[in-house]
């Protein structure tokens, strides 16, 4: 029955990240060719880079390239670099989203809602935001710069993020200097807006420490991997008042698992002691247990 349960379980979460990547991949395609090509944006990361070597191949050479083929291109190596590095089912689902939006790009119809560039680089960046979010959601990215940047600040001990900025900034300066300066400039106002969307849909990579005093240590850390796929540490102590023997279950989560996750435990054991803290950062390696 157990085992059953478990082969159910994953089956649920492995339907839940395929869906999550083909949603994501409708949203960047059609955002593509609905806001980004109208507005003549640049959007951060390899999406950017891509639009800029079509633009410049047709504008200079006078040569059409497809999306999916200069993206395809631009990926190979950072998806190497994810199967070796970082994570088997993280990077089939970016390589996925990656297909997909590739092929979708090139195959959905170009249909432009507005011309106002202003509203084009909000409205934009809010459908950008939002497949970001669902892409995350599924345990995936939308490949290129996430790749390199997730193994450079593992590999390095760095704060990579701040290099994808310096990155995304050459790319707006190129494309500036090329198509104008106001392309450009809207496109800031496109990657901001889709990075505060991020932020404020998506919690998984919000971490906090979670602190539980209980007398059932098994159920609650079969709680904690059942629904976090991360581990958990059980120090054991002895309460001050009563001197009574006690279990300290702690371990790092997401933000968006706590509330359900805690109201789990309390239906395990009604009396456990529950201390959520805010975690500003984490040192060392900090892996779920689905990828192994």
């Amino acid at each position: 029955m157990k085992k059953h349960t478990i082969t159910k379980d994953k089956l649920i979460t492995e339907s839940k990240r395929i869906a999550c990547a083909v949603l994501a991949s409708i949203i960047f395609a059609v955002n593509i060719n609905t806001f980004v090509n109208a507005g003549g944006l640049f959007p951060g990361g390899f999406t950017g880079i891509t639009l800029l070597i079509q633009k410049c191949f047709l504008k200079y050479l006078g040569i059409s390239l497809s999306y999916s083929v200069i993206n395809f291109t631009l990926n190979f190596f950072p998806i190497i670099l994810g199967f070796r590095k970082i994570g088997f089912k993280f990077t089939s689902s970016s390589v996925l989203v990656i297909v997909l939006t590739g092929l979708l790009t090139d195959l959905l119809p170009v249909f432009p809602i507005t011309y106002d560039v202003l509203l084009i680089s909000i409205f934009g960046g809010l459908v950008n935001g939002l497949a970001v979010s669902v892409c995350l959601l599924g345990g995936a990215s939308s490949g290129g710069t996430d790749f390199i940047a997730i193994y450079a600040g593992d590999k390095f001990d760095i704060d990579p993020w701040n290099y994808v900025l310096a990155f995304n900034a050459t790319v707006l300066i190129i494309a500036g200097a090329l198509f104008g300066w106001d392309a450009a400039l809207y496109s800031i106002i496109f990657q901001f807006t889709s990075t505060q969307v991020v932020n404020l849909l998506h919690r998984k990579y919000k971490k906090v420490t979670l602190f539980v005093i209980t007398d059932h240590p098994d159920e609650v850390f079969e709680t904690i991997r059942k629904r976090t796929n991360h581990s958990a540490t059980d120090f054991i102590g002895e309460g001050c008042y009563k001197g009574e023997r006690k279990h300290l279950i702690y371990s790092v989560v997401s933000k968006s698992e706590v509330k359900s996750m805690v109201q789990e435990i309390h239906a395990i054991d009604p009396a456990a002691f529950i201390n959520v803290i805010k975690t500003e950062s984490i040192e060392g390696r900090f892996y779920s247990l689905s990828d192994y």
